[in-house]
């Protein structure tokens, strides 16, 4: 994962829900711009029980 992304999962989780709230229409573009591999974020936010709402633009 990007050395820049909080390792908590917990903090990591709110990180990139104020960034997909404030900066970024979706996942997809946040990953694109980020330079973040989509898989291995979305896996790190599951193994902590977090699924994304595409709908609602947001891990939850």
């Amino acid at each position: 994962m990007n050395e820049t992304l909080p390792s908590d999962p917990f903090v990591l989780l709110s990180y990139v829900n104020t960034q997909l709230r404030d900066v970024y229409p979706n996942l997809d573009e946040m990953c694109a711009s980020m330079g973040l591999d989509k898989s291995v974020l979305v896996r790190k936010l599951a193994d902590a029980g977090f699924s994304y709402d595409e709908p609602n633009n947001r891990f939850w």
